[in-house]
């Protein structure tokens, strides 16, 4: 076994091959909503792992969270989560308002993501929520999550005006 700078150099430079190496996923999805499922058990049990499986191995990869800037590439999506996960808060998620549009290679999720944070008494506002979902070759992959609020339905007047023409 070297020791010095050049065996300092070597492990470097494997450590940065091995990045560059493909991580073999261990999960298989094979539809669309199998990968929104697991994306959804994987945000509510706060497993950075099991978030990432979810994800495509792609540096085209975008992810925007409500309020927030657009991430782009693995790293930085990864960095997110692990940020969301590390902040010791746990969610509740009900999706509702589905709308899907789906082709072979490209599924498209609109939702409306109902987020009870555990410990306080009342949902918070739904988020509006699209996921892009990719078909590889190991399976169905998120390509893109964005998330904003969503608008507040407006409330109907007490009572209707009467208009007369």
């Amino acid at each position: 076994m070297r020791s010095g700078p050049l065996a300092a150099t070597s492990l470097f430079g494997y450590a940065t091959r091995l990045r560059s190496l493909p991580l073999v996923k261990k999960s298989t999805f094979p539809t669309p909503q199998d990968a929104e499922a697991a994306f959804y058990e994987a945000l509510e049990a706060a497993e950075l792992e099991a978030m990432m499986e979810v994800w495509a191995e792609d540096e085209e990869i975008v992810c925007v969270h409500p309020g927030g800037a657009r991430l782009a590439g693995y790293d930085q999506v990864r960095s997110s989560w692990a940020q969301i996960f590390g902040s010791g808060q746990r969610l509740k998620i009900h999706v509702s308002d589905q709308v899907v549009l789906s082709g072979m290679m490209l599924a498209i999720h609109s939702v409306h993501e109902n987020i009870l944070v555990q410990g306080e008494s009342r949902a918070r506002p739904p988020v509006a929520v699209t996921n892009v979902y990719l078909r590889t070759g190991n399976g169905w992959r998120m390509i893109l999550h964005h998330g904003s609020p969503a608008p507040q339905a407006p409330r109907a007047p007490a009572e209707s005006p009467k208009i007369l023409h």
